[in-house]
């Protein structure tokens, strides 16, 4: 069974679609919108691999590679981002936490 290419280019675009959706309807969740930016970067990169395996040329897979690279910095820097809020937002005192107002 042999999948053709416009049936990668098409989950990527479904993928890539809802990561469109997950950013403009969740504006006020961060972390929503941090998974949303990081399916549209795998959308791309799967059409990269795609095109790169079906032209024969790996500079598409590399440049996936990066991709992924520059994606997983952009979630870690998320993490550390909502962490600090986290941090700066809950005071703990006498061994309970308390959020404050």
């Amino acid at each position: 069974m042999n999948m053709g290419i416009d049936s990668y280019v098409g989950v990527a675009t479904a993928l890539f679609s809802i990561g469109v959706l997950g950013v403009l309807l969740n504006r006020r969740r961060v972390l929503v919108t941090l998974v949303s930016i990081e399916l549209m970067f795998l959308a791309a990169s799967l059409n990269f691999t795609a095109f790169s395996h079906f032209f024969k040329d790996l500079s598409g897979q590399i440049f996936s590679f990066f991709i992924l690279a520059t994606a997983a910095g952009g979630a870690a820097m998320g993490l550390g981002i909502i962490v600090m809020h986290v941090q700066n937002n809950v005071k703990i005192d006498n061994g309970k936490t308390e959020r404050d107002g």
